[in-house]
């Protein structure tokens, strides 16, 4: 009997895998479909339901960082992902303690701060983006990344 309930929390996982295609119920699927297996072999739901962890949470961590490597290979990165590390131009002071600064990037300007928040950087100067807080790049001067 607990063949049939191991084959509906397979088809269950599955469908809700197939809907959002999130790489996180697939796992558990596996996980049933070892129990039900084991399931036609032995009649002790809580042997199976042992296995079902055990499988589930192996795979889950284990194989899904593999699995999101090969899957998200191609992914494209996003405006904000792809700014960090570029190269920018300073078109106005940056002062992190009077708020001000602006650089463009790839034609497009920018409110940045220093990532050194005592550093001040005249315009015209070249920066790294270090990274994004908000809508406002974090910048440091291409001299100090060498």
């Amino acid at each position: 009997m607990n063949s049939s309930y191991w084959l509906i929390a397979l088809a269950v996982f599955l469908v809700i895998e197939i809907i959002t295609l999130g790489l996180t119920t697939i796992w558990f699927a596996g996980g049933a479909l070892i129990a039900f297996l084991l399931s036609l072999v032995a009649d002790s739901f809580i042997l199976e339901f042992i296995v079902f962890l055990g499988v589930s949470l192996v795979l889950l961590f284990f194989t899904r960082p593999l699995a999101q490597k090969y899957f998200n290979k191609q992914r494209i990165k996003t405006n904000y992902e792809s700014l960090i590390g570029k190269e920018g131009r300073v078109v106005e002071k940056i002062d992190n303690f009077n708020n001000t600064g602006q650089v463009t990037v790839n034609g497009q300007e920018w409110t940045a701060r220093a990532f050194d928040s005592e550093e001040i950087i005249e315009a015209g100067q070249r920066v790294i983006i270090r990274d994004i807080s908000g809508v406002k790049l974090i910048v440091k001067t291409e001299m100090e990344e060498m």
